[in-house]
């Protein structure tokens, strides 16, 4: 008895060593990817920056650049402009912004969407309770038999569906799915980078229109009191009508040119305002003076570009995407395959229902091919290969972007600079012109004519001053955006962090 009872349980344990045999083979051919190998681009960057390299100013002499120790810019860029105000305000940027906000969830939805897609690696578990009560007919003869024509049935069924990656099909998707996740995260970057140098050209812009008004309000105070000399000496017949027109007039055109620059002034704080994430009806800034340091910047070399820049980076994640895309719709040419099966109770009674003779289970394997889709599966892996190529153009067209606005600012950092220079001299040249006149008109040997000219030069040369002085800080943060911040690749998630908790 007990050799047959062996005898026996061998027999019943074939179906489940072929079943184990099976998910055995199809777990080893899980080892199998299609498509093609992602590898990453290389780009040659040129050893250092054109606009670096030693050059002739306009007196002849050579110009070079101030390069600090660190040329490495760090997280808080901005605070290498040493203004308090500034760096409260993008702290307050980093934590109310919108733009911001809306780009971290895109982030955070593009990480549940690698989740979704690593689901596909388990099985599907579903259950389907069920109770049906019948009745058969039989008619008299039933109930002689003492036949009962109802019946009852409860079941429990739990189906199981598993699809082996056997072609890599599910890991190119969750790749796909990671890497734009990583396109996301390279987007906020970007996105804050992006807001963040907004707000603080903004903010230089709006210290410029102090400066001017300040100037402005000097200006007006010394127009007046040219007005009053010239009413004197009109009075006393010294001077002409003339000439007290020609002060009035100057009076007039500074005092609405002043009220002109509190426009500009206000709509910078209003625009400071929404980027801090306030109402701008609820926002203000105080006046102050725009003494700022122009800072040298780190500056490093070409190359670091490549790793310093979150849109290089987002250009890059997307052409690994699209290489997954294509190893996704390569595996659709193999055959794809499922082990399913079905387990649980069933039994006439509830109360029988969980014993064990109420048990019943079915399982097995199975696959698919498809033998005819009228080339569906060709246009698209075409698609997706013209897809790929189209970002590695993007991304080659990015990178030259990024060098093209280094050199821009770098340019303009150079010869803003220089021309500020040149500037602050041709201030210095009006002043004077402005005091010979005005000591040449109080003398009686010119007209007010040379004073209102020499008063309309100052001003001119002095407002042109300010806006190259603002027209400097801005390009410096221009240069740092350019630069990438103070961000680098080590900072852009994993593929394995993206789909973490």
């Amino acid at each position: 008895m007990r050799v047959k009872k062996t005898h026996r349980q061998d027999v019943q344990t074939l179906p489940s060593m072929a079943m184990l045999a099976i998910a055995a083979w199809m777990l080893l051919l899980e080892g199998c990817v299609v498509g093609p190998r992602y590898v990453a681009p290389v780009t040659q960057a040129s050893p250092a920056y054109k606009e670096t390299l030693p050059q002739l100013s306009s007196d002849g002499t050579p110009w070079i650049p101030a390069t600090p120790q660190d040329t490495t810019l760090r997280g808080n860029w901005w605070e290498l402009y040493q203004e308090p105000e500034l760096n409260a305000l993008e702290e307050k940027l980093n934590t109310s912004n919108q733009n911001i906000a809306q780009s971290f969830q895109n982030f955070m939805a593009a990480r549940a969407q690698v989740k979704q897609a690593r689901a596909s690696y388990y099985p599907t578990v579903s259950v389907g309770p069920s109770y049906t009560r019948g009745r058969t007919s039989g008619g008299e003869a039933t109930q002689i038999a003492g036949i009962n024509p109802n019946s009852n049935d409860f079941s429990l069924p739990f189906d199981v569906s598993w699809e082996p990656d056997v072609w890599g099909r599910i890991r190119n998707t969750v790749r796909e799915y990671a890497n734009a996740a990583q396109v996301s995260a390279a987007d906020l970057a970007n996105e804050r980078l992006s807001q963040q140098a907004n707000l603080a050209e903004y903010y230089f812009e709006l210290r410029g229109q102090d400066a001017l008004i300040a100037l402005y309000g000097r200006t007006v105070a010394a127009y007046r009191e040219n007005l009053k000399l010239t009413q004197v000496r009109s009075r006393t017949g010294v001077d002409t009508e003339q000439s007290v027109a020609e002060a009035e007039l100057n009076l007039k055109s500074a005092i609405a040119s002043t009220t002109n620059l509190r426009i500009a002034r206000a709509q910078y704080e209003h625009a400071i305002a929404l980027l801090t994430g306030q109402a701008a009806s609820s926002f203000s800034m105080p006046t102050r003076s725009l003494e700022t340091a122009i800072p040298a910047i780190p500056l490093g070399v070409p190359s670091q570009i490549l790793q310093r820049r979150p849109d290089i980076a987002a250009a890059e994640r997307s052409m690994a995407q699209a290489n997954a895309l294509i190893g996704v719709e390569t595996a659709a040419y193999y055959p794809t395959f499922n082990i399913g099966g079905d387990v649980g109770l069933q039994s006439a009674t509830i109360g029988k229902l969980f014993t064990w003779p109420s048990r019943f289970f079915s399982v097995g394997p199975s696959a698919s091919e498809t033998l005819f889709d009228g080339g569906l599966r060709r246009g698209l892996l075409n698609q997706y290969k013209a897809q790929y190529e189209a970002n590695a153009a993007s991304y080659r067209q990015t990178v030259l972007t990024a060098f093209q606005q280094a050199e821009d600012y770098l340019a303009a950092a150079r010869l803003l600079g220089q021309q500020r220079k040149e500037q602050q001299d041709a201030v210095v040249a009006a002043q004077r012109y402005y005091a010979l006149s005005n000591v040449r008109y109080k003398t009686g040997v010119d007209t007010y004519l040379n004073v209102f000219t020499a008063e309309t030069s100052l001003l001119s040369n002095q407002q042109t001053g300010i806006n190259i002085y603002v027209q400097q800080l801005t390009s410096t943060v221009q240069l740092i955006e350019a630069l990438g911040g103070g961000w680098d690749n080590s900072q852009l998630p994993s593929e394995k962090a993206v789909a973490a908790k």
